[in-house]
């Protein structure tokens, strides 16, 4: 880890979002190693004064591994209910007890997207949120999928991540995907580069590759963190897209080394 660094604007609050192409192998089971090095940079952030919110994904393919046979319903929509359901108390098992190896605390903060929208609702998730800031405990935020409606339903967890950011007061956002930023091409190129900083007025969406996701893998995708990173650097909360297989990227990050691709205002 780093040792503490002279920061130009003090870091208080990042919002990491960790995806799930992050913390699972090529036969999308999540990775017990991964997660244990995501929570050690959080825990060293913390006890450098920096508290971090994390934005999860995962639950999905966590049911998936306990019910992906013998599944019953057949429904898109109820298959992802029943994945998410079941995975999610996995997820917080494995979070839970990595946090408590550093002597720490965590939380699970499930929404929807109208808990964010003005009113009671806002001012009931902003209470949740620094309440347990304030007491010290890790809020790790995901979907209700199990509930969610399709109108009240987020794009992906990258837009989860944006909303989170702006509700807290982030100074912050990092999305860890498993690419190590943007590229001027397609990143297994050898001919493309990383583009390390953009502002949000630069046009770079025709660099970006389609894929495919199978049924329980992530919704969001390079194109989906490009457009919440711009729109949350225009709320001038600089946003990084990085690889979060990398050894202490949330630290290097946080600390003001050059990783990934950093866009802001």
């Amino acid at each position: 880890m780093p040792d503490q660094p002279r920061l130009a604007k003090p870091i208080r609050r990042v919002v990491v979002k960790v995806g799930t192409h992050v913390i699972t192998n090529k036969d999308n089971r999540i990775v017990g190693k991964i997660l244990a090095k995501l929570v050690e940079q959080i825990a060293y952030l913390y006890e450098h004064g920096i508290c971090s919110v994390l934005v999860s994904s995962g639950s999905v393919i966590a049911g998936k591994e306990v019910m992906s046979r013998g599944l019953k319903a057949t429904d898109k929509i109820t298959r992802r209910q029943i994945f998410s359901a079941i995975g999610q108390p996995r997820m917080m098992r494995h979070y839970y007890n990595l946090f408590q190896d550093h002597g720490m605390r965590c939380a699970q903060v499930l929404a929807t997207k109208r808990d964010f929208d003005l009113g009671k609702h806002r001012e009931n998730m902003v209470n949740c949120y620094e309440g347990l800031l304030a007491e010290g405990v890790i809020p790790i935020a995901n979907e209700d999928d199990a509930v969610s409606l399709s109108m009240s339903t987020f794009t992906d967890n990258d837009e989860l991540a944006s909303l989170v950011a702006e509700l807290v007061k982030a100074d912050m956002l990092i999305l860890l995907t498993d690419t190590d930023g943007l590229f001027n091409g397609h990143p297994e190129d050898p001919n493309s580069q990383l583009i390390p900083y953009l502002s949000v007025d630069d046009p770079v969406e025709q660099y970006i590759q389609k894929t495919t996701k199978g049924e329980a893998e992530g919704r969001g995708g390079m194109e989906s963190k490009l457009r919440v990173a711009k729109q949350t650097a225009k709320l001038n909360i600089p946003t990084f897209i990085a690889n979060g297989k990398k050894d202490n990227i949330i630290t290097d990050i946080v600390y003001g080394k050059p990783e990934g691709t950093k866009i802001t205002r």
